[in-house]
């Protein structure tokens, strides 16, 4: 498993990416894959060009959804470096889904260096706008044809890449987010700790209908009582009271974002009381009764810090810093991105340097 193979592409012409980016819509010109069989462990790992996948139609995952991904990224800072953001963090939350789902850890050394290999062939297609990056893409899925409920003996693991601008088309632009309890997404002690594809699929319907009524996002309450914030569908959530700033403790239905974590650290630095704790949606309402709800905010990789306008919950609409993206919202957004792209130092050991070396094919 120690070795990859290579093919690479040879391009005649030099990248041209897109005024728009979008997200996720453009792909780098190669991937990584490797499988896995309980005889052998993961083999075949190679780098070669993006291509399309040829499944047999009782592939597994396609049945009883055994699919698990992460995503994080990778900036070229201003003195024309490669670097990723945390992404040991990320490795060990997906190794953290594949216990959860029944499939094989990954060796986070070697996976780690089959992304930088990656990045370093492909860093042509990383953008250097702020507020753009390359997004990396891991996932795993089980491979094996067969339509027993049970989980599969062999896998395959993938990392593709694409140049990303905004996630959200108002980019720093405050977004505005429903609430409501008339789904449910998971629960404790479900999956909603993992980052699988069944979490997001039931996430979909509600998204969709908060968008028809203008909304950008869902925020998610609890599955049981069905009062206390949990997450938006793409980010952890942080309430800002007047006295401390609060963002739901892991209780194992809120997925153990890489961001929030990093701004949990940065906000603890700068003197803010933070707490992780059980927040309820009446809490919040009380707040802004009362004047003392300063801002609500969310954080993710792919937006990064995303300021919330407007909060909605049973035809109250609470307009947050009169609409306004809150001060130290934009604050953590220029923190987080100055790390990114090197205008700050990394005191915290989060960055890992990707060096572009010269690929033996």
């Amino acid at each position: 498993m120690k070795n990859i193979s290579y093919q690479i592409k040879q391009r005649n012409e030099k990248i041209t990416l897109p005024e728009k980016l979008g997200f996720g819509v453009y792909f780098t010109d190669h991937m990584f894959e490797m499988d896995y069989s309980p005889e052998k462990g993961w083999y075949n790992a190679s780098i070669h060009p993006i291509n399309n996948f040829c499944l047999h139609p009782a592939t597994s995952f396609i049945h009883y959804g055994q699919s698990i991904f992460e995503g994080l990224k990778a900036f070229k800072t201003v003195d024309n470096q490669i670097q990723i953001f945390r992404p040991d963090v990320h490795i060990e939350r997906m190794n953290n889904s594949a216990r959860r789902l029944c499939m094989p850890e990954l060796d986070s050394e070697f996976v780690l260096e089959a992304m930088k290999e990656l990045i370093a062939i492909d860093s042509d297609w990383i953008p250097t706008k702020r507020g753009e990056a390359l997004y990396i893409r891991p996932f795993m899925f089980g491979k094996e044809p067969v339509l027993g409920v049970r989980p599969s003996r062999d896998y395959k693991f993938i990392i593709i890449l694409s140049p990303v601008g905004a996630y959200y088309p108002e980019g720093f632009e405050p977004v505005r987010i429903l609430a409501q309890d008339k789904y449910v997404r998971t629960f404790r002690k479900g999956m909603g700790e993992c980052k699988t594809s069944a979490n997001y699929a039931a996430s979909l319907l509600a998204a969709e209908e908060a968008k028809e009524l203008g909304f950008t996002q869902v925020l998610w309450l609890d599955g049981v009582e069905q009062k206390y914030i949990e997450e938006v569908g793409t980010m952890n959530i942080f309430i800002h009271f007047k006295d401390e700033i609060v963002t739901p403790k892991l209780t194992g239905s809120i997925l153990p974002g890489v961001t929030r974590r990093s701004v949990i650290q940065i906000l603890s630095e700068w003197g803010f009381k933070v707490n992780e704790r059980l927040v309820s949606i009446q809490e919040v309402m009380d707040a802004y009764d009362n004047g003392t709800l300063v801002g609500v905010f969310g954080t993710g990789t792919a937006a990064i810090i995303s300021s919330i306008g407007l909060l909605s919950y049973k035809d109250k609409n609470m307009v947050i810093n009169n609409g306004e993206a809150g001060e130290l919202d934009l604050k953590l957004f220029n923190e987080l991105t100055s790390i990114h792209i090197g205008e700050k130092e990394d005191t915290h050991n989060w960055i890992f340097k990707v060096e572009k070396k010269e690929i033996l094919v």
